[in-house]
C-alpha cells in the first residue's frame, strides 16, 4: 500500500512536469500580431533570411506618392530602410529641366502697329479752318492734367485719342497729382503717351530738369518728353527773362533731358511767347504749336511743326468738361514710322 502511494505521487509529478515543458507559440516560430504602430523601431537585419520565405501582402502605396511619381513606387526589400521621403514630392531632374510656361502678359508687339481710331471729338467752340482743317489729318490725340479729373482712358481712346501728353511736373518742386494714374492708365488703354513739364522762370533750369527726371520714368516706347514754355499771367512767377536768358535756360533743361531719355524734347509754345523768344531758334528740335483760331502756317510762318494743338475746348466721352485736342503732322504711315524710330 505504501509502495502504491509512492508510485501514484511519482506518476502525478511526471505528468505535471511534461505539461510545463511543452514548447510555446514563440518557440515554433508563430508570432502574435504586434500592437506597435510606430515606424521608429528598426528590426534586426539578421532575421531577413527567414522572413523572405514568408508570403507577406505588400501594404498599399499612399495616394500622394502615386500622384507624385506617376506610378506605383517599387516595394523595397523587407526591413531594408526605404529611401527618405518628405512631405512634398521631390521633382525629378526631367521636371526641373522642363521650363515652366510663363503667365500671359499684356505687351505691345515689338513690330506691331497700334490701331488708329478716327476722330470723334466734339468742340464747345468749333472753328472753321477751311481746307486746312485738322480733320484731314489721320492721327489725333489729347493733352491732360489734373484739371481733367479721373479720365476714362479706354473710352477716350475710342473717341479718337491715339496719343496723349500728360502733365508731369512744373517748376522744381511740384508734380501733377494725377500724373502717375494717368501715365499708367493711358498705357493700359493702348495710347502712346509722353510727359510734359511746365517751365517756371523763377527756378534754375538744372533743378527743374532734375525734378522732371526724378518723377518721370525712362521707359521704352514712350513719346519724347515735352517742355511747355509760355508766359503765364496766373503764375506766381511774374518774371519775363530776356530772349537770350530764355534760350539759355531752355537749352540747359533740354540738354539734360536728352542725355537721360535719349530723345530730344518737344517744345510746346503759344503765339505770344514764340513771337518774343523762339523765332528762328531751335531749328533742330520738334515743335508742338498752339493755334486755336488759325492754321499754324499763319500763326508761326516758316516754322516746321510736329504736333498742332487746335482746340482748348474739346468735348469727349471719357472726360468731364473740356480737353485740349491735338493732331500729328503726317499720315498714318508717317506716324507709325515716327513712333517706331523712338521705340528702339
Amino acid at each position: 500500500m505504501r509502495f502504491l502511494s509512492v508510485l501514484a505521487v511519482t506518476s502525478t509529478y511526471l505528468v505535471l512536469a511534461s505539461c510545463t515543458s511543452s514548447p510555446s507559440l514563440d518557440d515554433v516560430g508563430v508570432r502574435r500580431p504586434s500592437q506597435e504602430t510606430t515606424s521608429s523601431v528598426v528590426r534586426p537585419s539578421n532575421r531577413a533570411s527567414r522572413i523572405y520565405t514568408e508570403t507577406v501582402e505588400s501594404p498599399p502605396v499612399p495616394q500622394e506618392e502615386v500622384l507624385a511619381w506617376a506610378g506605383p513606387l517599387p516595394s523595397p526589400p523587407a526591413f531594408v530602410p526605404a529611401p527618405k521621403t518628405v512631405a512634398m514630392p521631390v521633382p525629378s531632374e526631367e521636371a526641373i529641366a522642363r521650363p515652366i510656361p510663363a503667365a500671359p502678359m499684356m505687351r505691345e508687339a515689338p513690330q506691331g502697329r497700334m490701331q488708329i481710331y478716327s476722330r470723334r471729338f466734339r468742340d464747345a467752340k468749333p472753328i472753321n479752318f477751311g481746307s486746312a482743317s485738322p480733320r484731314k489729318l489721320a492721327v489725333h490725340g489729347v493733352d491732360v492734367s489734373r484739371w481733367q479729373g479721373d479720365v476714362d482712358w479706354v473710352n477716350l481712346r475710342s473717341q479718337g485719342a491715339n496719343f496723349a501728353y500728360i502733365k508731369a511736373t512744373d517748376g522744381g518742386d511740384h508734380i501733377d497729382p494725377m500724373f502717375k494714374t494717368n501715365w499708367r492708365k493711358a498705357k493700359e488703354a493702348g495710347l502712346k503717351r509722353g510727359a510734359y513739364h511746365f517751365f517756371y522762370w523763377c527756378r534754375t533750369a538744372g533743378e527743374q530738369a532734375d525734378w522732371f527726371i526724378r518723377n518721370v520714368p525712362r521707359e521704352a516706347g514712350a513719346l519724347p518728353p515735352a517742355i511747355d514754355v509760355e508766359w503765364n499771367g496766373e503764375s506766381s512767377c511774374k518774371r519775363r527773362p530776356s530772349r537770350k536768358l530764355v534760350l539759355e535756360k531752355m537749352q540747359v533743361f533740354m540738354d539734360k533731358l536728352t542725355a537721360y531719355y535719349g530723345q530730344r524734347p518737344i517744345i510746346y509754345t503759344a503765339p505770344d511767347f514764340y513771337r518774343d523768344n523762339l523765332k528762328e531758334a531751335f531749328a533742330d528740335y520738334p515743335f508742338w504749336l498752339r493755334a486755336v483760331a488759325e492754321h499754324p502756317s499763319k500763326v508761326y510762318p516758316g516754322r516746321r511743326w510736329l504736333f498742332w494743338q487746335y482746340s482748348g475746348s474739346g468735348l469727349s466721352h471719357g472726360v468731364e468738361g473740356r480737353i485740349d485736342l491735338n493732331v500729328f503732322h503726317g499720315s498714318e504711315d508717317e506716324w507709325h514710322n515716327w513712333v517706331a524710330a523712338r521705340s528702339n
